[in-house]
């Protein structure tokens, strides 16, 4: 028998739903989100169900919408197909094909919601899910947040099956013989969470037989763990960002005394956009002289007197632009530059082209004209220069200063002059393990 009681208790407990609101399902047509089906008809509730095909799998992608197509009559509801040009969407916006498909399935799900009158999106995530989740934030690095997994609710996103594990679901499918279809990508190990699932996860298991149970406890915890530090982050937010003339300003005393800095520092800046590596960096810094910036993709802390001051960037100065991770290219006014990584100590002599050790780099990187009181390392030497003197050493006409393109990491350190010279920080060593290349055109 199917645990509609159960189903149901976890709904209520966690005020997903009530019994009167219509609920749009994603369906793909896997074991987990055609149990969530059933579950739902079982139950009684109003759903509808919703399917995206990506045309990513060729005849195995029209199969799945086949499937769900059939699903959704035999249940009698309503169904809702589109069809995506994902790889398309993935090179016009310069994301991965997941994170591609992740943005077109969920702008089409609320699309569907909204004009259908629908209150929820039912997901059909699991227990194994949030813990593969968990493992792969700590894989990537993350703060408190990346530790709670995924929330049973969060805005207009619902997801009903967190109380069964992977297992469970296996097991009440075969015991039930429901009809599904099998996502072959699923066993393709090209893909991080795949690895996990597959190739880390029955080594832990081996250890923990009850893994899944000893993440949801741990999950639990870390959540509880979060509010108290949110609790204490608004607090500090509170005393220590102080507006003056259109700025946030913190007092580098009150910096220099809170305990534990790193991690307080980090969670009051990361609603500003600022990694981890830029806020380490940041502290690090907090006696360097006046003027000392640091930046995330929309905003930037420079280093005063007395205070760090935060300030947003103006959409007005066309000249700054920021290169992200994933990015290939970047567009400015007069120039473009071109980003590529290799996997071996390799550098060339080139004043068009900068070869940098890619460990280093703290993204977004930022392009943006010579200021004032810039300085910088010439590959080469081992003192610092005023970009203003090395204008005037290399005879740059006045007009032309403001034409070199300088590449700037998420610290605040110049990487390259564009077309000129390179920052001997940053330069490839026998110890390089990947390479940065940027290619001015």
């Amino acid at each position: 028998m199917l645990p509609i009681q159960n189903f149901k208790d976890f709904i209520s407990h966690n005020s997903l739903f009530i019994a009167s609101d219509k609920i749009l399902l994603a369906v793909s047509g896997g074991k987990d989100s055609v149990l969530m089906a059933h579950l739902f008809k079982l139950a009684g509730f109003d759903f509808g169900i919703a399917h995206c095909n990506f045309n990513l799998r060729a005849d195995e992608s029209q199969r799945d919408e086949s499937f769900v197509r059939m699903l959704a009559n035999s249940l009698e509801v309503p169904f809702y197909v589109t069809h995506f040009k994902t790889k398309n969407y993935a090179a016009a916006h310069k994301i991965s094909t997941q994170m591609a498909a992740r943005d077109l399935r969920y702008n089409w799900f609320e699309e569907i919601r909204e004009s259908n009158n629908y209150n929820f999106i039912a997901l059909a995530q699991h227990q194994d899910d949030a813990m593969e989740t968990v493992l792969l934030n700590l894989t990537r690095g993350t703060g408190i947040a990346g530790l709670h997994g995924i929330f049973p609710k969060r805005d207009k996103l619902i997801r009903p099956l967190l109380f069964l594990s992977r297992e469970q679901i296996n097991e009440l499918i075969a015991e039930h013989n429901i009809d599904f279809v099998e996502d072959s990508s699923n066993l393709s190990v090209d893909y991080a969470r795949n690895k996990i699932r597959l190739k880390v996860i029955p080594h832990l298991k081996e250890i923990n037989p009850n893994l899944e149970q000893t993440f949801e406890q741990n999950i639990q915890r870390f959540s509880e763990t979060e509010l108290v530090l949110q609790k204490a982050v608004s607090e500090l937010r509170e005393d220590l960002l102080v507006e003056k003339q259109n700025s946030l300003h913190l007092s580098i005393a009150k910096v220099k005394a809170l305990k534990p800095q790193r991690l307080l520092i980090f969670e009051l800046l990361r609603p500003f956009g600022f990694s981890e590596l830029v806020v380490i960096e940041l502290l690090q810094a907090l006696n360097k002289q006046s003027g000392t910036s640091f930046y995330s993709s929309s905003h930037r802390i420079t280093i005063d007197r007395d205070d760090l001051i935060l300030n947003p960037i103006v959409e007005e100065n066309q000249q700054l632009a920021f290169i992200h991770v994933n990015d290939q290219s970047v567009n400015l006014s007069q120039h473009k530059i071109l980003m590529s990584f290799i996997d071996e100590p390799y550098f060339e002599k080139s004043t068009k082209r900068a070869f940098v050790d890619a460990d280093k780099l703290m993204f977004p990187l930022v392009v943006r004209p010579w200021q004032s009181g810039d300085k910088f390392m010439p590959l080469g030497m081992k003192f610092f220069k005023n970009l203003s003197d090395f204008f005037i050493d290399e005879k740059i006409p006045l007009a032309e200063k403001a034409g070199v393109p300088i590449l700037i990491n998420g610290n605040g350190e110049i990487i390259w002059l564009g077309g000129m010279r390179q920052d001997d920080r940053y330069k490839v060593t026998s110890a390089t393990k990947k390479v940065a290349i940027f290619d001015l055109k």
